[in-house]
């Protein structure tokens, strides 16, 4: 199928369409034009055009082999949700793409990744579905997000070739690519530590979650008890984030530092201190992921960047490698976060910024 089709189909030009499917960095015109233009490609089985033209000649030798990969998104149930995650399958859909396999699917199902839903729900049905969806074109599933132990281990019998992608350890349950989110958390909460914090929130997940588990590892090794009123428990939305540091600036008691899991709730609270100038709070925030819009926000987000280019590449190559009979026994691929300093955070003796605005 040709990316005139697919261009046709979306609205825009042939070079959009190309430049989508090509470059995971590309500033497309809306979040909107980039999920029209990967819902054409994947509604017209698009391949790219060596791999079309192996499936034409019908050369089925394992090297020459055309690979068909969905993805499954754990903790959104859209695209616009979080855009780390967004910024990660930009990137592993670039590389299907490069790789001249074809992109089947792209479910977004945060019941995979909710403990108390997988309990309550029917995982063989909702795994049954998903598989008969791609009518039995996928040879292998990347999931994107931290997914339920019980749901891991029947996705992982129904496709046999997964790799996660995942800040959560699946304990080898199947191949991973980790940035351990309890280092990136030690990262961050040691960064505010060195700046003379002690009375440090965390905002984000807190049920099984590596990052919560890292905040409160990083504070007991520094004889620092945790304060109940400053962990609070989120979904890690922009919406959310505004939401906690309007209920801060309520209570009057609020930390001097906060890590937040995750940049997007992260952004939400600068936001609300940026609407609440009059309360003179000025907390140090550090968070987690280096989304684009990290480098935007003023004070600028200090956080640890995870390296989605490389999470997102070994991740293809690692499943490529597992569907061809590279290798059998389970695989983590593990890389390292990188503190990001900017200027959301201060020492504890500093007075703190003038403005706060997006």
């Amino acid at each position: 199928m040709s990316i005139k089709k697919i261009a046709e189909k979306a609205g825009v030009s042939p070079a959009t369409v190309s430049r989508v499917l090509n470059n995971p960095n590309y500033k497309c015109q809306s979040p909107e034009i980039r999920e029209r233009i990967w819902k054409y490609a994947m509604e017209l089985n698009y391949t790219p055009n060596e791999a079309a033209r192996r499936l034409k000649m019908g050369d089925m030798k394992n090297e020459k082999q055309v690979y068909y990969i969905s993805v499954l998104m754990t903790r959104m149930d859209k695209a616009t949700t979080d855009p780390f995650f967004s910024e990660l399958l930009r990137v592993i859909e670039s590389e299907i793409h490069k790789q001249f396999c074809i992109l089947t699917k792209v479910w977004y199902l945060p019941l995979f990744s909710d403990d108390k839903r997988c309990r309550r729900e029917s995982l063989d049905t909702v795994i049954d579905n998903m598989y008969d969806e791609v009518k039995g074109k996928s040879d292998g599933l990347i999931i994107i997000g931290k997914c339920n132990k019980e749901a891991l281990k029947k996705l992982n019998q129904r496709y046999k070739s997964v790799v996660s992608v995942n800040r959560n350890s699946t304990n080898y349950e199947v191949d991973e690519v980790l940035c351990d989110g309890r280092k990136v958390a030690g990262i961050a909460v040691e960064y505010l530590i060195s700046l003379g914090h002690r009375n440090i929130g965390y905002v984000g997940d807190c049920y099984n979650e590596a990052r919560y588990r890292g905040f409160l590892d990083t504070l007991q090794k520094h004889d620092i008890e945790p304060e109940a009123s400053y962990i609070i428990p989120t979904k890690q939305t922009e919406a959310e984030g505004f939401a906690v540091m309007e209920k801060f600036l309520q209570s009057g008691d609020y930390p001097t530092g906060i890590y937040c899991a995750n940049d997007i709730t992260a952004i939400g609270m600068l936001k609300c201190l940026n609407q609440y100038k009059n309360y003179h709070y000025m907390p140090s925030i550090i968070s987690s992921d280096d989304i684009e819009e990290a480098q935007y926000t003023k004070p600028m987000l200090t956080t640890v960047s995870l390296p989605k280019e490389e999470m997102g590449k070994f991740a293809l190559h690692l499943l490529l490698d597992r569907i061809k009979g590279g290798h059998k026994s389970v695989v983590r691929t593990e890389l390292e976060g990188k503190l990001m300093i900017r200027s959301s955070c201060t020492s504890v003796e500093s007075s703190g910024w003038n403005d706060y605005c997006i």
